[in-house]
């Protein structure tokens, strides 16, 4: 981050949102991968919940196209409005946690705060790589192994291309 609060250009940024057991570990994890780790816990009080030492804001920083944002906790009552903020940045990807074979609450969320549907589309879920995950850490790794993929334009994620015969 810079002092202005922007994220340079020249570093990946990795924000985790909402201080949730996962958030710990995709910090931790991000920052043996290279990443700038950033904490976004709007609330205050809960920022202490994450383990490491990461930076912390409480409100959403300039995110350029450097800059992957992971949403740990789809229960937030903020929710809308913390993905509203964050896709009035040109970060380059998006996503919210949750278990596939359920709606992503961000949806509604997102519609009943007016944000069109191009901008609902930029906002991944599921996310990582199907490998079972079930614990923090399990999340992490799954999550982060997706984002090297995209970011080495690798399939990853739930979707695998047709083996060629």
């Amino acid at each position: 981050m810079r002092q202005d609060g922007g994220v340079s250009g020249e570093q990946r940024v990795l924000v985790a949102v909402f201080a949730t057991p996962v958030a710990s570990f995709l910090l931790r994890y991000g920052k043996d991968l290279g990443y700038t780790p950033v904490l976004f816990e709007p609330d205050g009080a809960r920022a202490t919940d994450v383990e490491g030492g990461f930076e912390t804001v409480t409100m959403v920083p300039e995110l350029g196209p450097d800059a992957d944002v992971v949403v740990t906790d789809h229960n937030r009552l903020e929710l809308g409005e913390v993905l509203k903020a964050v896709l009035d940045h040109p970060a380059r990807w998006v996503g919210v946690l949750g278990n596939p074979r359920h709606a992503g609450p961000h949806v509604a969320a997102l519609k009943a705060l007016g944000v069109p549907d191009p901008e609902i589309a930029r906002v991944h879920r599921p996310v990582g790589l199907n490998i079972g995950s079930r614990t923090p850490p399990e999340i992490a790794v799954a999550t982060l192994a997706g984002l090297v993929a995209d970011r080495n334009g690798r399939p990853g994620g739930f979707e695998f291309p047709s083996p060629r015969i």
